[in-house]
């Protein structure tokens, strides 16, 4: 079997493969939003689009149901667009290639989107069913989560009436998630001199490839390398011990994805050509044997190029090496709150040495607010050495969990009797938009959960058959369980 669309429920997988067929990463989510418009007015359903882009659908409560409390369901309309460096893919136009994986459904050489779109296509199951049991029902379809979470800013009082917000974002389906991390963007930026190249070297380009990436909240733990970070590390000895002079380096493309390949365009003293070749290969086996369980398949590499007509100047060059190198990556601080959570961390994610400009962009997540301006200052000072400019935006509040919450205890009730276990509430090291709304509406009781989803923001996503199963079982349940007013 490989059409989704066999898969149970079939109504939700239905959905979802609809939604696979419409480009929608985040900032181009026109066509998804149309989408979602038609699909709400064929259902003759309230639909209102608002001024940044947001879908509300509206649907009645259920005969018998009309005294329980609303309930917004909440999800994402935009995905993250990455693939692997030997697949044709274009994000804006093709739609994506699924593929049934044993007890997993994966992409072909991309990300899958399933992160939001199960969420999406549940809640579009739940809006066309005439079975399910519920109270007064919003569903609300933000844009643009994924690179700033605009469409959430963008929320204005009095679009939403519910009571109860249920955010079908999280990620494992035996948690309920009652917490997030917040996030800023930490950019640096600079010009450089650039001078002409010199005579009497020989150019290469080096590669690092091969590893993993994964989102910057959720996989943040893992231990995967960052392949800007090992870049830099070895651009700096190779500066050291052999003089090379740097043309270009750049790796990684999204601010909430851990970089999976950087490059470097570098010139070598002739004479040390075999020295700089025997480096690169003592490098790939010391990254090798670093990452040896997290990174099987990293690749550390070059190849001799042509010749560049500039590199950059020798004392900027020996300050962005060195600025890279220090700047925070990775988990700065566990919780002392919730044992085995991440606190705060920095993501790396993108750095650009190109044509007299250094661009540099990170994602700092911390669920202390304090710890994640401490964090993001730390980056700044990284790059005041080299008096680059140091722009900080984007910023969210994390999400506090709040233990009293009535719908958890609600839907912490459904789960127990449905599998027959408790589930597992816990705050995460990711961004959720519940933070956001909670501070436009903040008197919603909020909860999130969702099916199991491994490796978001990669190639490697994939969404478990089984848990959309159970996943979509507990949120028809849960529905049907709302408290009255």
């Amino acid at each position: 079997m490989s059409d989704i669309r066999n898969l149970e429920p079939k109504e939700l997988w239905g959905y979802f493969y609809s939604i696979t067929r419409i480009p929608r990463p985040s900032k181009k989510e026109k066509s998804i939003v149309e989408f979602m418009v038609k699909f709400g007015n064929d259902l003759k359903l309230e639909t209102i689009v608002d001024k940044v882009g947001n879908v509300v659908i509206r649907k009645p409560a259920t005969k018998g149901m009309e005294n329980r409390q609303g309930v917004i369901l909440q999800t994402h309309l935009d995905m993250v667009p990455q693939k692997n460096n030997d697949k044709k893919h274009d994000f804006e136009k093709d739609p994506i290639e699924t593929v049934i994986d044993g007890e997993w459904v994966r992409a072909n050489g991309t990300t899958l989107g399933s992160d939001n779109g199960i969420g999406v296509a549940a809640t579009m199951a739940i809006l066309a069913s005439g079975k399910v049991k519920h109270g007064p029902l919003e569903a609300l379809f933000t844009i643009d989560e994924e690179t700033g979470m605009t469409g959430a800013f963008g929320l204005k009082k009095g679009l939403l009436k519910g009571d109860i917000l249920m955010n079908l974002d999280s990620e494992d389906e035996n948690e309920i998630c009652v917490g997030c991390a917040g996030g800023i963007d930490v950019s640096a930026t600079k010009k450089y001199t650039e001078e002409k190249a010199p005579a009497r070297m020989t150019t290469y380009n080096v590669i690092v490839k091969g590893l993993k990436g994964g989102h910057s909240g959720v996989d943040i733990a893992l231990g995967r390398a960052n392949s800007n970070k090992l870049l830099f590390r070895f651009l700096m000895q190779a500066e050291s011990d052999l003089g090379i002079r740097i043309a270009e380096a750049a790796g990684g493309n999204l601010r909430n994805a851990i970089p999976r390949e950087s490059h470097a365009v570098l010139l070598v003293p002739a004479a040390k050509e075999k020295d700089f070749e025997k480096l690169v290969k003592g490098y790939q086996k010391m990254y090798r044997a670093e990452f040896a369980e997290t990174e099987p398949n990293l690749s550390f590499s070059c190849t001799k190029c042509e010749k560049p007509a500039k590199v950059i100047a020798k004392a900027d060059q020996y300050g962005i090496i060195r600025s890279v190198y220090v700047c925070p990556n990775g988990v700065q601080r566990m919780s002392q709150a919730m044992p085995g959570l991440v606190e705060t961390s920095n993501n790396m994610a993108i750095v650009n040495v190109s044509k007299g400009n250094l661009q540099v962009h990170n994602l700092c997540r911390s669920s202390v607010d304090t710890a994640k301006e401490a964090t993001a200052w730390k980056i700044a000072a990284a790059f005041h050495l080299i008096d680059a400019k140091i722009s900080m935006s984007g910023g969210y509040p994390g999400w506090k969990p709040n233990m009293a919450s009535p719908a958890l205890k609600t839907l912490s009730g459904v789960y127990k009797k449905l599998f027959g276990i408790e589930p597992e509430v816990k705050a995460i090291h990711a961004g959720l938009e519940c933070a956001i709304i909670g501070g436009v509406y903040p008197n919603l009781d909020m909860i999130s959960f969702g099916p199991t989803i491994k490796y978001p923001h990669s190639p490697d996503e994939k969404v478990n058959i089984a848990s959309v199963n159970k996943f979509y079982d507990f949120l028809c349940e849960s529905l049907r369980q709302v408290p009255v007013k």
